[in-house]
């Protein structure tokens, strides 16, 4: 059997993340099905190191582009490919063979006033119900994604959108150590307590709420010493959340990071009071656990998919609310009992969450859309 898995996203967060822990877990796990590996030519390198059955074939076209759906499926035809795997909802409009797809969330149909334009979300609605219709099988990352692609599309069958949790990248439960810690504090002049952000920038992520309820937070006392730190690229692409900063006065207290690597973040989630992530929706909504497995304590979002994520191992919070966000923050900053609770509950509740399990599944769905017997296994742990 052959399977091609689009890997062109290998170097991005989200889906980056998934294709990475997708594509390195199936290396352990299937060493029989030979794997092609569509790529950008950058990464042909680092796949080619995986495992013998892993095969990268160097795909330059874009992504959301015309080319991406006559060039792919020339690559299926010329590797004689059984299966393709989209790890997102675009499915090449000529793709020759069966095909199963990861449709992570339907945000740019339930916030389209984030989209560039009317087209784009002409393009994200068609491509998004084509994959749904003509896929094998549509996995998905939480109960609430699935939930959200049966409303747009009711006349997907449920049985084949299947719910399979992330998890947590490996890099980021290896604890650093006392000297990279020290250099972390060094390198970003950390003297106090911090509250940490880590994600994208885009707006639904509500940090000009979050900028907001941090202003609040500075005007009462006890909290002279507190920074706000947010992680996250492209800061400069939206003048609204630094407008925000200057209009909660605290300008010399909220640092903005572009990318950092793995051992900084796990050395920030680590070294942060409490991290807040109090987006207006989530397919799955990673950071939080990630937070959780370095011993943060969480506040998020009591809506959308992160109720499901975090179950009652954080504080949730009406993201609607800029007073609900400060108050937050602020009972997780002020109460030792409930600091120490909710960091137990998070060690506790990412225990929920593998990766091993969840692309065991991702693999039985393969050979399920092939035809192939596979002895029943355990379904993932959902965030139920």
């Amino acid at each position: 059997m052959k399977i091609a898995i689009d890997a062109r996203k290998w170097r991005d967060y989200g889906i980056g993340t998934y294709v990475r822990n997708l594509v390195r877990h199936l290396a352990r796990l299937d060493r029989e099905t030979t794997y092609f590996l569509l790529c950008d030519r950058a990464d042909e390198a680092t796949l080619r190191d995986l495992a013998e059955n892993f095969v990268p074939v160097v795909e330059d076209s874009a992504g959301y582009g015309i080319k991406e759906h006559w060039s792919i499926p020339h690559q299926l035809r010329r590797l004689k490919a059984d299966l393709l795997h989209s790890p997102h909802y675009v499915l090449p409009w000529l793709c020759p063979i069966p095909s199963v797809v990861t449709v992570h969330d339907c945000i740019h149909l339930l916030f389209p006033q984030y989209l560039p334009n009317r087209m784009a979300l002409h393009y994200a609605r068609s491509m998004m119900g084509r994959a749904v219709r003509r896929s094998a099988l549509v996995f998905t990352v939480s109960e609430a994604s699935k939930r959200d692609i049966l409303r747009f599309y009711p006349e997907a069958d449920p049985e084949r959108v299947l719910v399979v949790p992330n998890a947590i990248d490996d890099a980021l439960l290896v604890d650093p150590g006392e000297e990279e810690m020290e250099r972390v504090r060094e390198r970003y002049q950390i003297r106090g307590r911090f509250v940490l952000y880590a994600g994208n920038i885009k707006p639904h992520k509500n940090l000009e709420r979050l900028v907001a309820a941090f202003g609040l937070l500075k005007q009462r006392a006890g909290h002279e010493d507190l920074k706000l730190f947010i992680i996250g690229d492209e800061v400069n692409r939206y003048g609204s959340l630094r407008r925000a900063v200057e209009a909660a006065g605290v300008r010399q207290d909220v640092r903005f990071f572009g990318f950092v690597p793995d051992r900084t973040l796990a050395a920030l989630y680590r070294l942060a009071a409490a991290f807040a992530f109090p987006s207006l929706y989530e397919g799955f909504g990673l950071p939080p656990l990630e937070a959780m497995a370095c011993g943060t304590p969480v506040v998020t979002s009591r809506i959308s998919s992160l109720p499901e994520v975090v179950g009652d191992a954080a504080l949730l919070v009406d993201p609607y609310s800029v007073e609900d966000i400060a108050g937050g923050v602020e009972r997780v900053l002020g109460d030792p009992a409930l600091r120490a609770e909710l960091v137990a509950l998070g060690h506790a509740r990412v225990r929920s969450f593998s990766w091993e399990r969840s692309v065991k599944a991702i693999h039985t769905g393969y050979m399920k859309a092939l035809g192939v017997p596979v002895p029943a296994v355990p379904a993932p742990e959902t965030t139920r």
